[in-house]
């Protein structure tokens, strides 16, 4: 059976819808009547057509190559109400949210990325279907395309085949540029030839088959009017046919990962549904009756302990669930404990021989270290599977995904529940790792992330203790600080004011003090963080707003913020996500304690309060130098970088010395610092506006700086210009140990969109490597720790940092352990050098 593809024709459909239907708005006001329309067809058509894929094309409102052609192409056409306007934004969130492909292009209109499509996806052998409101793409139809237009009302379809047109017309698809040709096109003002109607235009095509014949033939009409209009109209009649002519030709790329609907987020198509007030279609979303139908299934959780262990006795594999929110485990058929029991499991968690499967491991590992208990034999992870062959996907909620599995709604998701996920994580795990495979994603998952869960548990476990005296120390006085700053500003603005309102700081800056307006939002003045860089040499105060802004922000996210995240125990016990970020880096997140701020002196300072838990521990950090540009050396196979590295020279001196011409040891300060810049901008895409403005320089010397640098390092060229290609042929990149990310941005029409897709396509397979190999030095050194019965323990990772908790007696010994597994954990091109400090603070020990 041929694929199906659904291809919409989006401007046309939504005027069509909008003007069928009487004006609609939901609770909040918004206007509603196009997107329903569009709703209600669409959830149709997937029902009664049942496609594989579905694509939507739009208009763009810049001029396209007819407008070019013919100045008054479309002229007259009434402008788009606002009420449809505004539309536009929320239908194409829905087509998304049913992952239904977006295509659009400058200098094109709708018809010929529908054209093209259909023109490149007939040659791959698939079944065509066009959805439009109009009858421009009846030129389309062919042996492998049908065209569906909407009749009167909005669910009405009429279906066109090559019979369907031969039948209406009496001629061939191909024909009906012919007949606009001849008889134009009111709706957008293609001119045709005056007097010739659709029943004339039919009546010349039936006799001579196309303009060029009748033409050829002139002499041979006998109507009089009819030859004479034809004779004076001849160039109109041919210009007429090229407009009316769709283009199969646009430089546009698709992505079948982009219109796939069997991937589309059923749950974000229902919040989209609720917020709009279609209540009534909720039960119309794909496959919601078999939803619903899983919805009534539940079991009962079973708390006796005795027939718990009768269930487990003998078992070799078992699969379990642990809400965190409830502190219960639940297994399989329903059989549950509550956490004040787990210990009674004590043996089982620790039998290494029985496999045990879950989601989110993380959370059973961090409830059982309170007994002192080390969970042992765990062979799947569930989340983690579904998180490397997805991480764009969001994983921050178990609930949500859990239900997603389920075809539940998250607040419908109950404990009763959890049975049935714990029956289908067997079946779901099975034919996942068919597809980690296919992937070669197995090493990354059972030596790297399977492993890490267990590191990451007990840095949540150990925590980080925090000085709170020192702590309200820096907050003190950055209250003074901020103090001081408030009264300078209002001395300077001649009043008092809101300083942290936008509104009343724009009246001041740019009506008082008569500062140039750089942008303007709806309620008035732009005073963000760009504006006021851009207008600090302009007026003193404005240096003194930026620093009165990040003083506030130390004060009140991080000073007050970590103070309230302190525990009982004087900790903080940060949470350490491994499925959150696209590139496979850890984040931390209640609290964040990877972004602490280092650029400001206060911020520094606030590391202060980070100490070890008593007087026998220091703080230790072991940071890689440069990993990132040492993997571009790696991946790239540049060779004067590797020499650089392996020489240990100082890279950015010598990038200065290659992009400035200048000897090595003639590079000033600042020259290092640009080129500082250059090299870690290059693999994030840096162009030579980006370089300009941070450097503060031209664009003409910026592209310059770029342009020698490639020069000098011809291989990393190669490496950019080559993954931004892989990853437009295969739609994602990796990293040297497989990390997949899939990256449909690379693959848009929208230049904005598609540049954004090359910096990921660039930058992910060094940054998630880095994190990779961070990942592997973990594990390696919190093994190595372990296997020696040491004290010590790691309790902070800030990207290409760890921290480490170290007992004095045993720094000589984790300083040289940690050294070489960081150092060794990955055999590179290039060596892996990394810094050691230790201090009885974290400030200290940076």
């Amino acid at each position: 059976m041929s694929n199906k593809l659904l291809i919409i024709d989006g401007n046309s459909l939504m005027n069509r819808v909008f003007y069928a239907l009487p004006p609609m708005n939901n609770s909040e006001g918004k206007h509603t009547n196009a997107v329903y329309g569009l709703s209600v067809i669409l959830l149709k058509i997937i029902k009664d057509l049942k496609p594989n894929y579905i694509a939507a094309a739009f208009d763009k409102k810049a001029p396209t190559f007819r407008h070019i052609e013919y100045e008054e192409y479309k002229a007259g056409r009434k402008k788009m109400p606002d009420e449809l306007a505004e539309q536009f934004p929320i239908a194409k969130e829905l087509l998304r949210a049913f992952n239904i492909g977006i295509y659009e292009i400058e200098g094109y209109e709708a018809d010929d990325i529908i054209g093209t499509m259909s023109s490149k996806f007939e040659q791959d052998g698939f079944e065509i279907y066009i959805l439009t409101g109009d009858r421009d793409s009846l030129q389309l139809v062919s042996n492998s395309t049908k065209v569906l237009i909407t009749k009167k009302g909005i669910t009405d379809l009429e279906v066109y085949d090559i019979e369907a047109i031969r039948e209406k017309y009496g001629f061939d698809p191909i024909k009906i540029i012919d007949l606009k040709g001849l008889m134009g096109d009111t709706s957008d003002n293609i001119p045709g030839v005056p007097g010739i109607g659709e029943k004339t235009a039919i009546k010349l095509l039936s006799e001579f088959g196309s303009i060029e014949n009748i033409y050829e033939n002139i002499d041979k009409i006998t109507a009089k009017k009819v030859k004479e209009n034809l004779i004076n109209n001849r160039e109109q009649a041919f210009l007429s046919k090229k407009l009316a002519t769709i283009n199969k030709n646009v430089p546009i790329s698709f992505n079948l990962n982009e219109m796939n609907i069997e991937n589309y987020d059923y749950q974000k198509v229902m919040a989209i549904f609720e917020e709009l007030d279609f209540k009534s279609l909720i039960n119309k979303i794909p496959n919601v009756e078999e939803q619903k139908k899983e919805e009534v299934k539940k079991v009962e959780l079973n708390f006796n302990i005795d027939e718990l262990k009768l269930f487990l006795k003998n078992k070799g594999e078992i699969y379990f669930y642990y809400i965190k929110e409830e502190d219960t485990l639940v297994f399989e058929n329903g059989y549950a404990v509550k956490g004040n029991f787990l210990w009674e499991f004590k043996t089982l968690f620790e039998d290494k021989n029985i496999e045990k499967n879950t989601y989110d491991a993380k959370a059973l590992y961090n409830r059982l270290m309170a007994y002192g208990i080390k969970l042992r034999g765990l062979k799947n992870d569930l989340g983690i599977i579904l998180y490397l062959l997805n991480p764009s996907d969001d994983f921050s909620s178990n609930n949500k995904v859990i239900a997603n599995i389920l075809r539940l709604n998250e607040n419908q998701l109950t404990n009763e529940h959890i049975p049935i996920f714990i029956g289908f994580m067997k079946n779901i795990i099975e034919e996942k790792l068919k597809l980690i495979k296919e992937y070669s994603l197995e090493k990354l998952l059972y030596e790297i992330e399977i492993p890490l869960i267990e590191v990451l548990a007990s840095m949540e476990h150990y925590g980080f203790k925090i000085n709170k005296e020192v702590l309200k120390d820096i907050g003190f006085k950055l209250s003074e600080e901020i103090d001081k700053l408030t009264s300078e500003i209002y001395d300077i603005a001649g009043e008092e004011f809101n300083i942290n309102s936008p509104k009343q700081l724009g009246v001041i800056l740019f009506e008082k003090l008569n500062l140039p307006v750089i942008k303007k939002t709806k309620t008035g003045y732009s005073t963000n963080a760009e504006v006021l860089e851009e207008l600090r040499d302009k007026h003193e105060i404005v240096s003194k707003i930026i620093t009165y802004r990040q003083l506030v922000k130390l004060k009140t996210t991080y000073i007050d913020g970590l103070m309230n995240a302190v525990q009982a125990d004087g900790k903080i016990h940060s949470n350490f996500n491994q499925m959150i970020t696209a590139t496979g880096r850890i984040s931390s997140t209640e609290p964040n304690l990877q972004n602490i701020p280092i650029k400001l002196e206060q911020g520094r300072e606030i590391r202060r309060a980070f100490e070890p838990e008593n007087n026998n521990y220091v703080i230790l950090t072991a940071d890689y130098s440069q990993i990132e540009l040492r993997l571009l050396a790696h991946i790239s196979g540049d060779e004067n970088l590797i020499e650089s590295f392996k020489n240990g020279e100082d890279i950015h001196k010598r990038t200065a010395s290659e992009v400035f011409n200048i000897p090595i040891d003639e590079v000033t300060a600042i020259q290092r610092s640009r080129a500082k810049a250059i090299n870690f901008g290059i693999v994030y895409g840096l162009s030579d506006f980006g370089l300009a403005q941070d450097l503060k320089i031209t664009r003409k010397e910026a592209k310059e700086y770029i342009e020698n640098y490639f020069a000098r390092y011809t291989g990393v060229r190669k490496y950019l210009d080559d993954v931004i290609k892989r990853a437009k042929e295969n739609g994602y990149v990796k990293t040297i140990f497989n990390r997949i990310r899939f990256i449909p941005e690379i693959n848009s029409s929208n230049r904005n969109i598609r540049m954004l897709g090359e910096r990921l396509a660039m930058n992910t397979p060094i940054q998630g490597s880095a994190a990779d190999i961070i990942k592997i030095a973990m594990v390696n050194v919190y093994r190595k720790l372990e296997e020696l019965g040491l004290k010590s323990r790691i309790i902070l990772q800030v990207h290409d940092e760890l921290v480490l908790e170290v007992h004095k007696e045993e720094l000589e010994e984790v300083k040289k352990i940690v050294k070489f597994e960081m150092e060794n954990c990955v055999e590179l091109k290039v060596p892996l050098i990394v810094d050691i400090k230790w201090a009885n603070n974290w400030y200290e020990a940076k």
